[in-house]
């Protein structure tokens, strides 16, 4: 009889952790003796808090789980001391109900859903009123991506993947124009993924796979894809390099990874110049408050260097009022004023004296933006680079 081996163990002593990953599924428990000879082992090697990861375990039948929870119930009743953490992740949600009722049985069991806490901030992004945003923001990159993209390597024919995908809008336009033979769109937010699937619908297009899941911890084999895109999202994330490292690992040697962020201290406007300055300033503290950092653009080709690619490229551009009808640039603004000076500053605590002054440099922005001799400005840098071979 074949065995199952469709899964990887590892345990780290320093981090007291045992990490399960890919597919469980073995026919006796005769299968699990290597794996639940590892984890006793590990067990053994700890004191204080034991971490039991299976956050990228993808699949996981009965005759496993049994396995590991007899395992975990012995020791609990041995060693009742040592405390064990089940770590899992929303994106198999699955796993945390699971989970849970071995943390209800046993008292020095807990289950932690890692990623509820894992992206400050995210819970303004990922909802339904974000969605004007990012549509009209891709409405005005647009113009200068559909450029840029060849340039930095992206042809015909190519697997794609778009991570953190938003709202799909992205990645519907790349099918349309680019031709690639493949595009994957995976983001963390379930609203995003509803509404990128109605705008594919809308545009007819049947051929991009959307998904579910953490960028951070990407159910996805490594080395599939020959151009990566991740737009507009290191910059929400406390640790962004966590999510490169995933950029580079499901990237094909050779391939590239094309990243965009922002500094949005830069962001411009005349007449009212001052007003618009200082406000832009604050947009960057108060996102730094939630951990976010919107100033990223230009720290992009360090992001990349350290994170072991190689032929950097990078590029900026301002998306302006001259960019097409001015009004979709003044509806940017606006959409950015209701969330940063709404619940975001209000979530902050800040003074109706302080929001009344935020509000006012976006309202002179669009004043700038609208105005028949007025220039307004929104700077992003574009960088990409390849995985070595």
């Amino acid at each position: 009889m074949s065995i199952d081996r469709s899964y990887q163990a590892s345990f780290n002593e320093n981090n007291q952790e045992f990490v399960i990953a890919g597919k469980l599924r073995p026919q006796s428990e005769d299968e699990m003796r290597p794996l639940a000879e590892a984890l006793t082992n590990s067990l053994a090697q700890v004191r204080g808090t034991f971490y039991l990861n299976v956050k990228r375990l993808a699949r996981l039948n009965n005759v496993a789980f049994r396995a590991i929870t007899n395992l975990v119930s012995q020791v609990c009743d041995t060693r009742p001391e040592l405390k064990i953490e089940v770590v899992t992740s929303s994106v198999m949600g699955w796993s945390t109900r699971k989970f849970l009722p071995l943390a209800e049985r046993l008292p020095n069991v807990t289950v932690n859903e890692y990623d509820n806490d894992f992206y400050p901030g995210q819970s303004f992004l990922e909802e339904g009123g974000f969605i004007p945003i990012l549509r009209n923001q891709t409405k005005l990159t647009w113009r200068h991506e559909r450029h840029l993209l060849p340039r930095h390597g992206l042809k015909p024919g190519m697997t794609v993947a778009d991570i953190c995908c938003g709202i799909g809008d992205f990645a519907v336009l790349v099918q349309k124009e680019l031709k690639p033979s493949h595009i994957l769109a995976l983001d963390h937010s379930r609203t995003s993924l509803d509404y990128a699937r109605k705008v594919a619908a809308e545009f007819g297009i049947t051929d991009i796979e959307y998904v579910y899941g953490d960028a951070s911890e990407m159910v996805i084999e490594d080395n599939q894809f020959d151009f990566v895109t991740c737009r507009h999202s290191l910059q929400i994330f406390d640790r962004p390099e966590l999510i490169l490292k995933e950029l580079y690992r499901i990237c094909k040697p050779g391939g590239r990874v094309y990243i965009t962020n922002e500094k949005n201290s830069h962001c411009l406007g005349e007449p009212r110049g001052e007003s618009i300055q200082w406000t832009y300033t604050e947009v960057a503290k108060l996102f730094a408050d939630f951990k976010m950092d919107v100033e990223l653009g230009p720290k992009s080709r360090r992001y990349l260097a350290d994170a072991g690619f190689e032929d950097i490229l990078v590029d900026s551009f301002m998306v302006t009022n001259g960019d097409g009808d001015p009004q979709d640039f003044a509806n940017m603004i606006q959409a950015w004023e209701n969330v940063f000076a709404g619940e975001m500053a209000r979530d902050r605590g800040d003074s109706p004296e302080f929001i009344a002054r935020f509000r006012q440099g976006f309202q002179d922005q669009i004043y700038a933006a609208l105005h028949p001799k007025g220039y307004a400005g929104w700077p992003i840098w574009a960088a990409s680079a390849r995985k070595p071979t």
